[in-house]
């Protein structure tokens, strides 16, 4: 079934209540008062930003997450985050030279080094 469209509109189709033109315009005291009724500047807010979070999402969780956890306690956040970043250096140099050995390019190793992390976010080791 094919609808026919003319200048007017759709033929014996749609009802409409509007009975002006597309050129009214609003005059005279409609107009003032909506001009009194709109502001003369309108004030925005700054949106509030949050600094960004890096955090482990599997904090707390994890095999190894308590003792992660107690340790952090008895020797301190600073000597503890110390011995976790030569821990981590240590760890990559031995993924290096295993990639070395097996004769594997960068992108791989890169890629061996990522899955470290996320298997030590996962055991509890980066809580």
């Amino acid at each position: 079934m094919a609808t026919s469209i003319s200048a007017t509109g759709f033929k014996g189709g749609f009802g409409t209540s509007f009975k002006g033109s597309w050129g009214t315009s609003i005059v005279g005291e409609d107009y003032a008062m909506l001009v009194k009724s709109v502001p003369n500047h309108v004030s925005v807010a700054k949106p509030v930003k949050l600094p960004p979070m890096m955090k482990n999402v599997n904090e707390g969780k994890g095999l190894f997450a308590p003792i992660v956890v107690i340790t952090r306690q008895v020797i301190g956040k600073k000597r503890f985050n110390q011995l976790r970043g030569k821990a981590i250096a240590l760890h990559s140099q031995v993924i290096t030279e295993f990639c070395k050995s097996i004769g594997a390019d960068a992108k791989q190793r890169q890629g061996l080094i990522r899955l470290a992390k996320k298997n030590g976010e996962r055991l509890g080791f980066l809580a």
